[in-house]
């Protein structure tokens, strides 16, 4: 075997130049690197990395090729008191690594040890890192660049997705590939959805305590190499990699005009608590990476045992770098970013942080579309509304409100219309747009659509926690039955429910989120905290799915996308003609109404629409305004549009109008 070169410090990882591969890794505090090699029967070669540039170890190898499996081992002190565990007992992944073959176990080799060092040697469980080739072909791919404006949200986890699709191949069902297939293709495109925004798809492990109760992480929000894809959701199928059969994906999606948007966790890592597994960066460089207080121990201000710094330089170089490969090498279009106040923390949350000005700045990811989940659970980690241009956010705030206006009555209209009207008392600052606010019903975490309106109380047995787990406050609404079975005048009501939520969600100003689902009915049983339930309880039921439901939701896409006043991404002004209140009576809403009126309303949109809605338990006659109005698809016939004056509102009724000339 050649012996290592100097190399260079750049770029990150491992990089095969056609010749042989470039290794580097940072360690501000190591004291030597060594790069471990393994051939195909798992023997191990040693090497020194043999120089260093600044806090940059590397090293070049001639004649390796991509396929190479490697890891290292990284000497340094054991000082827990002052953050240091290096153990080079310990293989580790590279934390830039492009490939990681392998599953962590619930083994005792992975241990560090909290305080004394472990000296059991890891190498024989411990995952591989892969040399990789960029040499996929992507001919003449382009993002879509759908405006902000124009965007429909549709959240999807890979494998729950597409599993039990009888229209799939059952080789790729729950795959990469299956992501662009035609059949998912023109699902899509029928549905009416611009951005597919996809949980975790990076190399991530499961927890050592879901292991034990025979469970697995099915989210992958447990981050271990965010470089790397998971290989856990490719076919295989005629051996394509892992990786091209993504890039495959995301080409055909592109090709139809549907975007990809990666969820990405940059806030806490696999390796948990002092008592977790040491598998990269706290073996590669404790302090540097973690959090730490006075005593050396990991500030949780994540709730998963550990929080990143991304405030120190590498880290915060380490972060970009693997933002803009996702872009440049798998050519997605933005990221949603789990726990985001962790990002700018310095240890203070701050809007102005090293990494946002940076994205600012940064040619290739300010032009992606950056949304932020706006909290942690550290020191004032609630921070909606407070990050800055281009970000968008998570508005859990339009979540509340429109589950209380619709579903426990304990919502005022003055509330219902600042978050239908982009939630500007929020979002209004530093020259942010409408669509900063990402209004969501439900989401991966949480009840389904259906179980919203099915289930007064969580029902997370399954997890294995005593139903412990997940959230308490999640404003539903069994409609006096609880569970899936109900009698029929029951279930009529809850569809009522979900026709008024789908509506506002819909043609609310602001970005809408749909969770992959809930246009056809999906149900979890009850379980709002799903996260490790890898089974037909996640997995959505194409068999048995709702039609009707289906037809609704796309109706309401469809619609949103003839409307101006939500198209423009502007702030609506009064007297600009792209929204009116009106109360049932047709008239402007009163000042009483606003605050303790009934939960009836009218919202005339661009002059020429008006959505009609009572979201109360009684059966009312609302007066339209003056004009021509007739209810359109799918509150009436295609063919047979009903020319109205008072609409006949049902208990948790809502009805669309168009003004006809």
């Amino acid at each position: 075997m050649s012996q290592l070169q100097p190399g260079k410090s750049t770029p990150t990882g491992a990089t095969y130049d056609g010749k042989g591969v470039n290794f580097t890794l940072f360690s501000q505090h190591a004291e030597r690197v060594e790069l471990c090699l393994f051939d195909e029967r798992g023997i191990e070669t040693r090497m020194e990395l043999p120089a260093r540039t600044g806090d940059i170890w590397h090293g070049y190898l001639p004649a390796a090729k991509p396929g190479q499996l490697y890891g290292y081992r990284v000497h340094g002190p054991w000082q827990p008191e002052a953050g240091h565990r290096f153990n080079p007992h310990k293989l580790l992944i590279d934390p830039c690594a492009r490939e990681v073959i392998g599953e962590v176990t619930d083994d005792p080799r992975f241990q560090c040890g909290p305080q004394v060092l472990d000296t059991k040697d890891s190498a024989a469980v411990a995952p591989r890192s892969v040399v990789v080739a960029d040499d996929f072909d992507w001919e003449d791919d382009k993002s879509p660049r759908v405006p902000w404006g124009s965007t429909v949200i549709y959240e999807a986890h890979v494998r729950g997705l597409t599993k039990r699709h009888p229209g799939i191949p059952k080789e790729i069902q729950g795959t990469y590939a299956a992501l662009g297939h035609p059949v998912m293709i023109d699902y899509f495109k029928r549905l009416g959805i611009t951005t597919l925004e996809l949980l975790p798809v990076a190399f991530f492990a499961h927890e050592p305590r879901l292991l034990r109760l025979g469970l697995t992480n099915y989210w992958g929000y447990n981050p271990l190499a965010p470089y790397a894809l998971d290989s856990r959701y490719a076919s295989g199928v005629n051996g394509v990699h892992p990786r091209d059969e993504f890039q495959q994906a995301v080409k055909a999606l592109h090709a139809a005009g549907i975007e990809v948007v990666l969820d990405v966790v940059f806030n806490h890592t696999a390796e948990l608590d002092e008592t977790g597994p040491m598998l990269s960066k706290r073996g590669v460089d404790n302090k540097s990476f973690y959090w730490l207080d006075e005593q050396g121990k990991y500030e949780n201000w994540t709730g998963c045992g550990n929080t990143l710094n991304i405030s120190h330089p590498n880290v915060l170089d380490w972060t970009l770098e693997c933002l803009r490969y996702w872009v440049e090498v798998c050519h997605v279009d933005g990221f949603r970013f789990d726990l985001a106040t962790v990002l700018g923390r310095t240890p203070e949350y701050h809007p102005h942080a090293s990494i946002f000005e940076a994205m600012q700045e940064d040619s290739l990811l300010s032009q992606c579309k950056l949304i932020a989940e706006p909290w942690d659970i550290g020191p004032d980690g609630y921070q909606v509304g407070n990050f800055p241009p281009p970000f968008a956010e998570w508005n859990d705030q339009y979540r509340d409100t429109m589950r209380r206006f619709w579903l426990n009555g304990d919502s005022s209209n003055a509330e219902f219309a600042k978050r239908f009207a982009g939630s500007s008392d929020i979002f209004n600052q530093q020259g942010r747009l409408p669509s900063a606010s990402i209004n969501l019903i439900t989401a991966h975490d949480g009840f389904t659509l259906t179980d919203l309106v099915c289930f007064n109380e969580k029902h997370n047995e399954a997890n294995g926690e005593d139903n412990r787990d997940g959230h308490n406050g999640n404003y539903s609404y069994n409609h006096g039955v609880e569970g899936l079975n109900a009698p029929l005048l029951v279930a009529e009501h809850r569809l009522r429910s979900v026709h008024g939520l789908l509506t506002t969600l819909l043609l609310s100003q602001g970005t809408p989120m749909l969770l992959a689902g809930d246009e056809h009915g999906h149900t979890q049983h009850g379980n709002n905290n799903a996260y490790c339930q890898d089974n037909e309880l996640t997995w959505l039921d194409w068999e048995n799915n709702n039609s009707g439901l289906f037809t609704f939701t796309a109706a309401l896409i469809h619609l949103r996308k003839r409307i101006p006043a939500l198209q423009a991404d502007r702030w609506w002004q009064i007297d600009d003609g792209n929204v009116e209140w009106l109360g049932p009576d047709g008239q402007p809403l009163s000042a009483d109404a606003w605050h303790h009126g009934e939960r009836r309303m009218q919202i005339r949109l661009s002059q020429h629409w008006l959505i009609v809605m009572n979201a109360t338990e009684e059966v009312c006659d609302i007066t339209l305004p003056p004009g021509r109005w007739h209810a359109i698809p799918p509150f009436a016939g295609e063919n047979n549009p009903i020319l109205l004056t008072v609409w006949h509102g049902a208990a948790h009724g809502v009805c669309v109008f168009q003004e006809q000339p």
